[in-house]
C-alpha cells in the first residue's frame, strides 16, 4: 500500500483509478510511459486509468487495456494485487492494482504511450509517478 501523505482536515476530490501489472512469460511487467500533454507526461506507469460511475476496478480495466494497448482480458484472469492511496496537490487517488499473466492480442500503443518490458528487479529504476513508487516495491518483491 502506498503511504498516505493527506493533511488533517484537508479535502481532495477522490479518484479512482484501476492498474494492472501485466507479467510476460519470462517474468517481466509491462510498463507505459504517460504521452505529452497527459498530466505527469514522460513519467512511466503501470497500465490503466479511471474507473467511471458504476463500473467495477475489473471491468474498467478491461475497458481501458481494450482502448489503450488493443488486447482482450477478462476479469478472471486478474488477480487483485495491492493498491495506492496517495494525495496528489489536486487530488486524492485511490488506485487497486491487479496482477494479470494471460490476454488476447498483439499489445500496440494506442494512445501514443511508449511501451516497455521490465524486469521486477529494474521497476524502481523507472521515473514512476509518486503514488506508483510503493506498489513498485510491493511488484519487485512479490515477483522476485
Amino acid at each position: 500500500m502506498s503511504i498516505d501523505n493527506r493533511v488533517p482536515g484537508r479535502k481532495l476530490p477522490l479518484v479512482f483509478v484501476s492498474a494492472v501489472c501485466l507479467i510476460d512469460i519470462d517474468g517481466r511487467i509491462l510498463m507505459a510511459q504517460r504521452p505529452e500533454g497527459k498530466s505527469m507526461a514522460g513519467l512511466w506507469e503501470f497500465p490503466g486509468g479511471k474507473i467511471h460511475d458504476g463500473e467495477t476496478p475489473e471491468a474498467a480495466l478491461v475497458r481501458e487495456l481494450k482502448e489503450e494497448l488493443d488486447i482482450d482480458i477478462t476479469e478472471s484472469c486478474l488477480a487483485p494485487l495491492t493498491f495506492a492511496s496517495y494525495s496528489y496537490d489536486e487530488f486524492h487517488l485511490l488506485m487497486p492494482l491487479f496482477a494479470c499473466r494471460i490476454w488476447k492480442g498483439e499489445l500496440k500503443p494506442m494512445e501514443n504511450q511508449a511501451l516497455k518490458w521490465v524486469r521486477p528487479e529494474r521497476i524502481l529504476d523507472l521515473d514512476l509517478p509518486k503514488a506508483d513508487v510503493h506498489i513498485a516495491a510491493m511488484v519487485r518483491d512479490f515477483l522476485l
